[in-house]
């Protein structure tokens, strides 16, 4: 696995979210509550950023999308928490609390950006930890 195959994961990760997310409100109609837009917020910049850095290959891509990514884990894993508390609020009509789409039987929105943000944030640990020097990157498949 090389730096542009892991950046190229994780955009292709972004790229499906923001896909997504795109198409629960355009699509099927459903109105993205605050949380969700601060999802939005923090998905939509990852395409960009982490396509320029596969483009380039460059390995400090990690360093601006990893904070990004991060906070992401955050505001989802909260939305998670929120709909999951019978008597949580959000909002001024709490509409983040309201589950507008399960797949699966499992899968909610909030989840599933939950489970993106997981997943591009595991992709860009694995290039900080190689482009530190904290683990030998050919040991986890990185070219530095």
């Amino acid at each position: 696995m090389r730096t542009r195959s892991v950046l190229g994961g994780c955009a292709i990760v972004a790229v499906v979210a923001t896909t997504g997310s795109l198409w629960f409100s355009e699509g099927l109609g459903l109105v993205p509550c605050e949380l969700c837009w601060y999802q939005r917020i923090l998905m939509y910049p990852l395409v960009v950023i982490l396509g320029v850095g596969t483009l380039e290959g460059r390995v400090g891509t990690w360093r601006t999308t990893l904070p990004i990514a991060v906070l992401g884990i955050g505001v989802s894993a909260s939305h998670v928490w929120l709909q999951l508390a019978p008597s949580a609020t959000c909002g001024l009509d709490g509409a983040c609390t309201a589950v507008q789409w399960r797949g699966l039987g499992v899968f909610t929105i909030p989840r599933l950006s939950l489970l993106a943000f997981l997943l591009v944030t595991i992709g860009l640990g694995a290039l900080a930890l190689a482009d530190r020097g904290i683990v030998d990157p050919a040991r986890i498949g990185v070219d530095r």
